[in-house]
């Protein structure tokens, strides 16, 4: 970084061997510097490497604002979506606050509607603490995080890595707030994008803030919008572990913008309210630690990152996609370090206006008619299938990481409107790739059915997250011919969507009831064409055979490159004779 002071963040990664205790601000504390660096290297809970985009109004199509979000959750996440409605309280109430594990099931209690209520065998949450209550809150929304409350303001996250970590109270820590409690709390209390950083920010600073445990960071990013403007959000904990340093910046409405699990806020000006808003901490702790100095360039990225996490290109290649697809093609692919090396713009104006299919696109992005094709070569088969599992073994290597991936809980956009129905979030369960993109406008007040059953170790007919999810791993029987009747599906009932959305908001007056059983009715017509594809897919290209007319075959590239043309040879010729040689006529090799 060109600036007085560099973060040791800037040089080198975060390892015991290679810093000291006093970089975390635990000098003479060798404890509190081996729960940090486990937390941060080793952490046993869910891995959420997420990616997310935003645009805003200017950028898109119809004018609305949006932020998406893939959740792609290793471990047991919790796929169900669920409505939490608002509620009053008397003077003095408190509100509780629960740890955050992000794993099934997410909450069990009986004040947060009917999707946590407590099942056979569970018991209900015990909290970690309290903050106080306000005398009324929004209805919303929430997976994971909070998605969309009744007065469309929307949010998507994405884990990033930080030079400093805590935990929960309770669980090794003095934090009370982790990103998931923020988002709820937020879509509880707020109703524009810059009213909710604000109060995120305070309240973190207030009670602390602790990363909900993963492999890529403690540190967290979101995009928070409303209809009129997005801003990026990045947070982590302060070196005390009991406050949070944080910052977000206002993305222009002509433009578009990505995080995939790293910061990329980089200089900040301090003098402009309008686009940057800040923790005071942002300045006082990198001041005090000597990593940058009064009057020279603030760069958020290179003090407070700790840069890419899994190997290198793990977040630079998906923001490298993600700004290809929006049609930046200029952009370089490569690069020395991340961290230091400001090679991708913080926003950038897209090439065209956007629409929530491109969005859908974005997230179903496998670098395609790239050098890095997920779809082609060895590790894709040949059938061009683009995922890549977890490696078990010890072969040292790296898969490619791309934006659309296997093992996602759910993928949803929020496109935030005043008119008509008002914001409309798209939610799609399981891996984007394979998903439908189901709408659900925020003045909703009930999530179909069949999306609020999402326990991830059993399998259950009724769930639109089971439902996709098998449609998703049937299809591997022959991808690239599979995948055809799947797309068909996907035009066919997003297309649907947008229907229903433009009829609901072609009408003057809407009841939440209406709203409810026409989402309902199109959740329906979802499952039923989810529950029937496997069939379809299985009676198409099962058994490598053609509706069972005629065989499939293999491409020749890969017929040569397996060896096929080195296999057994044909049987050897004999000499027969034939019932014309035995009359005299010559023998012959058949």
């Amino acid at each position: 970084a060109a600036q007085a002071f560099a973060s040791p963040a800037a040089e080198q990664p975060l390892v015991a061997a290679m810093w000291s205790g006093e970089h975390l601000g635990v000098v003479g504390k060798p404890a509190a510097w081996l729960v940090v660096l486990f937390h941060i290297a080793g952490s046993p809970r869910l891995v959420s490497s997420c990616t997310t985009l935003a645009a805003g109004r200017n950028a898109t199509a119809d004018g609305s604002v949006m932020v998406t979000h893939s959740d792609d959750g290793e471990g047991k996440p919790d796929a169900r979506l669920c409505y939490i409605p608002g509620a009053e309280y008397p003077a003095g109430s408190k509100r509780p606050v629960y740890w955050d594990t992000e794993e099934y099931p997410r909450f069990v209690g009986s004040h947060r509607g009917s999707c946590y209520l407590p099942q056979v065998g569970e018991k209900p949450y015990e909290p970690i603490g309290y903050i106080d209550q306000v005398p009324k809150t929004y209805g919303y929304f929430e997976a994971t995080y909070g998605l969309i409350n009744e007065h469309g303001l929307g949010m998507g996250e994405s884990t990033c890595s930080g030079i400093f970590g805590t935990d929960a109270i309770g669980h090794g820590g003095k934090a009370l707030l982790s990103i998931d409690s923020l988002t709820r709390i937020a879509m509880e209390r707020t109703k524009e994008a810059r009213e909710a950083v604000k109060l995120m920010g305070s309240l973190a600073e207030q009670h602390g803030f602790y990363g909900a445990g993963s492999f890529e960071g403690t540190a967290e990013s979101l995009m928070v919008g409303d209809a009129l403007e997005a801003f990026v959000f990045h947070i982590l904990p302060d070196p005390t572990g009991t406050s949070a340093i944080w910052v977000a910046q206002r993305i222009p409405d002509d433009h578009v913008t990505v995080v995939a699990n790293m910061f990329v806020i980089r200089e900040i000006n301090f003098d402009d309210q309008r686009n940057f808003l800040f923790s005071e901490s942002v300045r006082t702790v990198a001041q005090a630690k000597g990593w940058w100095k009064p009057g020279t360039p603030f760069d958020f990225t290179a003090i407070y990152s700790d840069g890419e996490y899994a190997h290198k290109f793990y977040s630079g290649r998906r923001v490298w996609g993600a700004y290809r697809r929006f049609g930046l093609s200029d952009l370089p692919d490569n690069y020395k370090d991340l961290l230091t090396d400001a090679v991708y713009p913080v926003t950038a104006k897209p090439a065209s206006l956007v629409s929530t299919r491109d969005m859908f696109s974005v997230h179903r992005d496998f670098y395609e008619g790239t050098k890095y094709d997920m779809t082609v070569g060895f590790a894709a088969g040949p059938w061009g299938n683009p995922d890549r599992y977890a490696v078990v073994g010890n072969i040292s290597g790296n898969w490619e990481r791309s934006i659309g991936l296997y093992r996602t809980s759910q993928t949803h956009v929020v496109q935030m409107r005043n008119h008509g129905v008002g914001s409309v979030l798209w939610y799609g369960p399981h891996a984007a790739a394979s998903t439908v993109f189901m709408p659900l406008s925020a003045g909703a007040t009930a999530v179909p059915q069949p999306y609020t059953i999402g326990d991830p170790t059993t399998f259950t007919r009724g769930s639109a997250f089971w439902a996709h999810k098998n449609v998703a791993n049937i299809a591997k029987i022959r991808y690239s011919d599979a995948m055809k009747l799947v797309w068909q599906q996907q035009e066919l009932l997003e297309s649907a969507g947008e229907a229903l959305i433009a009829s609901l908001d072609g009408n003057k007056t809407t009841s939440a009831d209406v709203l409810n059983e026409a989402y309902a009715k199109h959740a329906n017509n979802i499952m039923d064409a989810f529950g029937s594809l496997p069939v379809q897919i299985v009676q198409a290209v099962g058994d490598g055979w053609d509706n069972d007319t005629a065989p499939l075959g293999y491409p020749e590239w890969w017929l040569k490159a397996v060896g096929y043309q080195k296999g057994p040879p044909p049987p050897p010729r004999r000499l027969r004779r034939t019932p014309s040689a035995a009359q005299g006529a010559p023998d012959h090799f058949v």
